[in-house]
């Protein structure tokens, strides 16, 4: 499902163009164009939701498929020595796009 309205469902559909490192028939990762760190990277499900609170089996087994890609997709990227994911939760917690999308953050050691 799709929101016509929704930036990073437009990404996926190739409507707004970016920096893709990964794409699949569930989910793609691109550069984040805003930056916090030496590599900054977003994975975002193909299946649009916003929230956490709106889990049901399917997008239980989304998120499960897109963790277990995201280490290859990491070390692939230049964070063979770690990284960082974060899922930012609404407005309050900073999340500025809501389609639910995970931060790959590393490349270089990262303040706390």
């Amino acid at each position: 499902m799709k929101d016509k309205n929704c930036i990073f469902c437009k990404i996926i559909g190739g409507e707004i163009p970016s920096a893709k490192v990964y794409e699949d028939d569930k989910m793609l990762v691109f550069k984040d164009i805003e930056p916090k760190a030496k590599v900054h990277l977003l994975a975002i499900g193909k299946d649009h939701f916003g929230f956490i609170s709106e889990m049901d089996s399917s997008r239980e087994e989304l998120l499960k498929y897109m963790f277990s890609k995201i280490p290859g997709i990491a070390a692939e990227n230049g964070c063979e020595n770690g990284y960082r994911l974060v899922i930012n939760q609404g407005k309050d917690a900073g999340q500025t796009v809501f389609h639910l999308h995970i931060h790959i953050m590393g490349g270089e050691t990262l303040p706390w």
